[in-house]
């Protein structure tokens, strides 16, 4: 016993001396680290006054601390920025949903603009410009070594004002010039009709009006149809859209899950976390979901997606998407400016982060890319075709009531309709195709 007494004694006696023993050179280590910061802050002092005063051109103070600012937040990561006044303006009227511009959402990579996604309807979209390409040069200016927010302001420019930007394209040997005119680009949150008995709503960003918009088109959608009895399922199209707000796509998730977890996000401090729930009530009433999804789905829309996907909702259908998997804080300060900071991660309900990985699709379509001369040479192929109906003097079929043959007559032109959709949409098409099958599976139920 006394043994056990002593080497518990001689223990924590150790233990007292090791903490005194290292408790010098800790405190001396912890001294030395804000000495080097003291210093490096005096380095650049004197580096803002030099410049200041020796640079050949006279030089504006407040851009070089902006400048300065800006630089060590963009050496962070691709989405940390500063925000001066004007920016920090253009960026509240944007999440309201009207503001002017090219219409596409893009990031830095290898030092080039590429794009995440053109929106839906701008001059960007009508100009052909597609999720992954590259802005190599603008108005023949190269981009390269520029800052994401130097870049973004030279495409910036009057309302009807042309600008040329040089495009990298995946699968095309050269680069090419592409001439948009700059507009007022009005952002309408969800477009909703209707393909058969289905109900289609793309979502083209995360804005102030996104949950309202669909709320209301759903709800007209299904009325259109005669209630949600006649519906089959809902598409969500999240296709090209680049995200937005956090709360938004919590509840664009919430309003097709009756709880569970939507997502989660962890900051460097456990203190910072915070998990999001879903509350009772299903806008779709249980009907089947087809989620569409590509490469230019980024951020919100990942966060819709995996949230429905890991909750069994919704099939997600089409290619993998952008892989942003993190929060930015927009934080206001002094002067109206703000700065932009990635504080967290998100998870999706079962734990995934998709940061540089992506949502993965249950079901992979490519979108074919359209080959003109293959179109027009498919038109000459086409013929009409015979069948049994056109045969003269064929036997016709009695045993079919009107009401039957009425029914048939509808199916087709349902069926045809489908058929055409491929050629304009193939995802789209094929999303309504699995939502048909689902539905047919859960009224055999």
């Amino acid at each position: 016993m006394r043994s056990f007494m002593l080497a518990t004694v001689g223990g924590a006696l150790a233990g007292v001396l090791l903490s005194t023993q290292l408790a010098g050179p800790l405190l001396a280590q912890e001294q030395d680290s804000k000495r080097s910061v003291y210093e490096q802050l005096d380095l650049f002092g004197d580096i803002f006054e030099r410049i200041r005063a020796q640079y050949v051109e006279e030089v504006d103070e407040g851009d070089l601390i902006e400048a300065a600012i800006n630089g060590m937040l963009t050496s962070l990561d691709p989405h940390s920025s500063f925000l001066s006044p004007e920016d920090a303006s253009d960026m509240r009227v944007q999440t309201r949903g009207e503001f002017g511009g090219l219409g596409i959402e893009v990031t830095q990579e290898n030092g080039f603009v590429k794009v995440v996604s053109p929106i839906d309807g701008t001059p960007a979209d009508e100009a052909g410009i597609e999720a992954g390409d590259f802005i190599t040069h603008v108005d023949g200016e190269p981009v390269l070594g520029m800052t994401l927010d130097e870049a973004v302001d030279l495409m910036r420019g009057p309302v009807g004002s042309d600008i040329i930007i040089t495009v990298v394209r995946e699968g095309d040997t050269e680069p090419f010039d592409v001439t948009i005119t700059r507009d007022t680009i009005k952002l309408t949150a969800v477009r909703t009709r209707t393909e058969g008995d289905a109900v289609i709503l793309r979502v083209t960003t995360f804005n102030d009006q996104t949950y309202p918009n669909l709320e209301s088109g759903l709800q007209e959608a299904v009325a259109e149809l005669g209630g949600i009895d006649n519906v089959s399922g809902f598409v969500l199209d999240l296709r090209n859209n680049p995200g937005g707000l956090l709360t938004q796509a919590i509840r664009v998730s919430d309003a097709f899950l009756n709880a569970g977890e939507i997502v989660s996000t962890r900051g460097r401090d456990l203190a910072d976390s915070d998990r999001y729930n879903a509350a009772e009530g299903d806008l779709a009433e249980g009907k089947p979901i087809v989620v569409l999804i590509n490469g230019g789905s980024a951020s919100a829309s990942e966060i819709v997606a995996g949230a429905l996907q890991d909750h069994h909702r919704a099939v997600v259908v089409g290619t993998k998407s952008f892989g942003k998997g993190s929060v930015q804080t927009v934080m206001p300060l002094r002067g109206d400016g703000a700065m932009r900071l990635t504080t967290a991660r998100y998870y999706t309900p079962s734990g995934r982060s998709i940061q540089a990985l992506g949502v993965a699709p249950d079901i992979i379509v490519e979108q074919p890319r359209r080959d003109p001369d293959a179109e027009a040479d498919e038109a000459e192929d086409q013929r009409p075709s015979r069948t049994e109906a056109d045969l003269r003097g064929s036997l016709s079929n009695t045993d079919v009531s009107d009401d039957e043959l009425r029914q048939l007559e509808e199916d087709e032109a349902r069926a045809r309709a489908t058929a055409e959709l491929r050629e304009e949409d193939y995802q789209l098409a094929y999303a309504i195709d699995i939502l048909n099958g689902l539905s047919v599976l859960s009224n055999a139920d």
